[in-house]
């Protein structure tokens, strides 16, 4: 890979010439110089400042998105050129899916004593992250993420629901947003697919997550689960996460409730998605 593209993506991922320099074991005026040739080359600015702040710019944009495809791309052929077969599969899942969606396709896969496999389960933020590093082949989240700069594709629509101690006022009912307000809430972390959506939906109905009671903040699936049976606070989560468990209530709150969607995502113009269909298999439609 072209030396100048591997100290643009390191400016992307730092957004800082000096940390950049450090990080590449450069000087700042070799790292400065570098950018200035690819700027050069293809005849646009890649980065502005706004005051002290660096900005990337639409071309900038652009060639972020081709070069973190090059890399992914050059590590294969280098694998291919040295007479490597690529036997690890490198996949992120968000909690909700690596936890209880992907168990099937993972024990079918791993069957194959040629095969080996990396799950990171961690929040879309962070996948993302490790995605753009090309630390994982591909991804398969329930959250938010910038459907213009990865390909994805759509795996499965999943029932959001309310949850609440099954003795619970709420249960079985379906709840203004606003009445929903006096109660605990216990949501995911900052950065998970889960609160990320129900920020969103929040925001339809004009409040944010400090207008309730209280707020309960529980990275455990297990643990939520548990605190909601004991009547200690509401959630939201995915029918796959609570099943059928009678020791659940449950309540629908439009628009904070309803069908979401799971999707693969992965680096455009990569293999991602022939290593995806091989590993899903026929688990969701491709």
């Amino acid at each position: 890979m072209d030396p100048k593209l591997n100290t643009f993506l390191t400016v992307c991922e730092t957004m800082n010439y000096h940390t950049a320099a450090r990080l590449l074991h450069l000087t700042q005026p070799a790292v400065t110089k570098q950018i200035q040739a690819l700027e050069t080359q293809y005849g646009k600015p890649l980065f502005s400042y706004d005051g002290r702040q660096l900005h990337k710019t639409e071309a900038g944009r652009i060639l972020e998105d081709y070069a973190r495809s090059i890399r992914c791309n050059v590590q294969e052929m280098e694998r291919a050129m040295a007479g490597q077969r690529r036997r690890c599969l490198r996949i992120g899942a968000t909690k909700t899916i690596g936890d209880y969606v992907l168990r099937d396709a993972v024990s079918r896969y791993t069957a194959d004593p040629t095969h080996e496999l990396i799950l990171i389960v961690d929040n879309t933020e962070h996948l993302l992250t490790l995605l753009d590093d090309n630390k994982l082949d591909f991804l398969a989240v329930e959250g938010i993420f910038d459907k213009s700069r990865y390909g994805w594709q759509l795996l499965k629509r999943e029932p959001f629901t309310g949850i609440c101690a099954p003795d619970h006022p709420f249960a079985g009912k379906m709840i203004p947003p606003e009445d929903l307000l006096t109660e605990s809430l216990i949501v995911r972390e900052s950065g998970s697919g889960t609160r990320d959506i129900f920020e969103r939906q929040l925001a339809l109905c004009g409040y944010h997550l400090d207008a309730f009671r209280r707020l309960l903040t529980i990275s455990s699936f297990p643990v939520i689960c548990q605190l909601v049976k004991e009547g200690r606070g509401i959630s939201f989560l995915y029918q796959s996460v609570v099943g059928d468990d009678p020791a659940f209530g449950h309540f629908q709150a439009e628009p904070l409730t309803g069908i979401h969607e799971f999707h693969l995502v992965y680096l455009k113009r990569t293999r991602a998605k022939e290593y995806a269909e091989a590993f899903f298999q026929d688990l969701f439609p491709f």
